[in-house]
């Protein structure tokens, strides 16, 4: 019997992510800011300079 793999949590989060629908224009930038937040971080976690 052969396992079934879930799917990839990322690519769960990013669909609920865009299946929201902003009420308001305030509720628009709260969304926006949420993604540019991630991107941040996740620029952050794959940086590859170091400091000596």
């Amino acid at each position: 019997m052969t396992k079934r793999k879930a799917a990839d949590k990322n690519l769960q989060n990013v669909v609920k992510d865009l299946a929201q629908e902003p009420v308001n224009a305030h509720h628009a930038q709260q969304l926006q800011q949420d993604t540019n937040d991630r991107q941040k971080q996740d620029r952050h976690n794959h940086d590859q300079t170091t400091v000596t």
